[in-house]
């Protein structure tokens, strides 16, 4: 499975800045932050409860 952020959608095959956590809320949904996405503090949202976090 390539892992791809849940926010931007790019590719992180190669990468070694991003980060990987289960949802805050739910703890079931898989949340993936690319190093630009994590910078710029942008939104994410959970596919399995629908949270939104920074």
């Amino acid at each position: 499975m390539e892992l791809r952020c849940t926010n931007c959608n790019i590719s992180l095959v190669g990468q070694d800045n991003f980060v990987k956590f289960k949802c805050p809320s739910c703890g079931e949904g898989l949340i993936i932050r690319c190093s630009r996405c994590k910078r710029l503090s942008n939104p994410y949202k959970c596919e399995k409860c629908g949270f939104e976090g920074p």
